[in-house]
């Protein structure tokens, strides 16, 4: 019989074309499978969380496989996976047994994302692909105020892709959160499940407002509207981060 085994990754995503395996470009699952397979010395699947799309990284992404192979030493098998994987920016940074009704994405419970804005007049080649760089002063406390309308149970449509799959758009964030600490300012949500690019285009009409391109009221009015026509350009794959997935 099978074990499972529950594995927790970190990755710049910014040479990637995402999370999930693409026939004719790289991805992180198509490496982490390679490299497990070459510890096993079998081949298997490496189930994640969720996507994260081209470009977005990961604090914590979660993932699974099973093997028959029971593995004693977890050091060790960090240790040996990180060495296969030397060549790229992904980590391993845990792995642990699980049962067999254990699955990384349909027993996860909430999923928090963090997108970073870097706001100042010069840009910061530190920071390059890890913030969206915005030269002009964002007003936080209306982009707060934005914040508080988008949690709860709602129909994110219009914050929704058009190539989205997903059965329904309504959703329900748990919980938001903003902080600016020096030039960095931090934003967070907090729900079971998001639809396609919804956290970078909420963040986007959110910008437009902090910028005074938008008002309060029109963000209301076009959030509420459910029409993606009403949305504002999404914000760049390069400031989004999976932070966490809780279980």
């Amino acid at each position: 019989m099978n074990i499972k085994y529950h594995i927790k990754i970190e990755y710049d995503g910014t040479n990637f074309a995402g999370w999930q395996y693409q026939k004719n470009a790289l991805s992180i699952q198509e490496i982490l499978q390679k490299a497990i397979s070459k510890y096993l010395r079998h081949k298997t699947a490496v189930i994640g969380s969720g996507r994260t799309d081209t470009g977005v990284h990961a604090i914590e992404q979660a993932a699974h496989f099973e093997t028959k192979l029971k593995i004693v030493d977890f050091d060790k098998f960090i240790f040996a996976i990180n060495f296969h994987l030397k060549k790229y920016p992904i980590v391993l940074t845990k792995v642990e047994k699980k049962n067999y009704l254990f699955h990384a994405r349909y027993s996860a419970k909430k999923r928090t994302y963090k997108y970073l804005i870097f706001n100042r007049k010069s840009s910061s080649p530190l920071n390059r692909n890890r913030v969206w760089f915005i030269r002009k002063k964002l007003n936080l406390a209306i982009m707060i105020k934005c914040l508080k309308c988008l949690k709860g149970k709602h129909d994110f449509s219009t914050f929704r892709a058009s190539s989205c799959q997903a059965k329904t758009p309504v959703r329900t964030i748990s919980s938001v959160f903003l902080k600016k600490s020096k030039d960095i300012i931090e934003i967070k949500f907090t729900s079971r499940s998001f639809l396609q690019n919804q956290v970078r285009s909420m963040v986007g009409a959110i910008k437009y407002v902090g910028e005074k391109k938008w008002t309060l009221n029109k963000f209301i009015k076009n959030f509420n509207s459910r029409k993606r026509s009403n949305c504002a350009p999404p914000a760049p794959a390069c400031g989004l981060y999976l932070e966490k997935i809780q279980y």
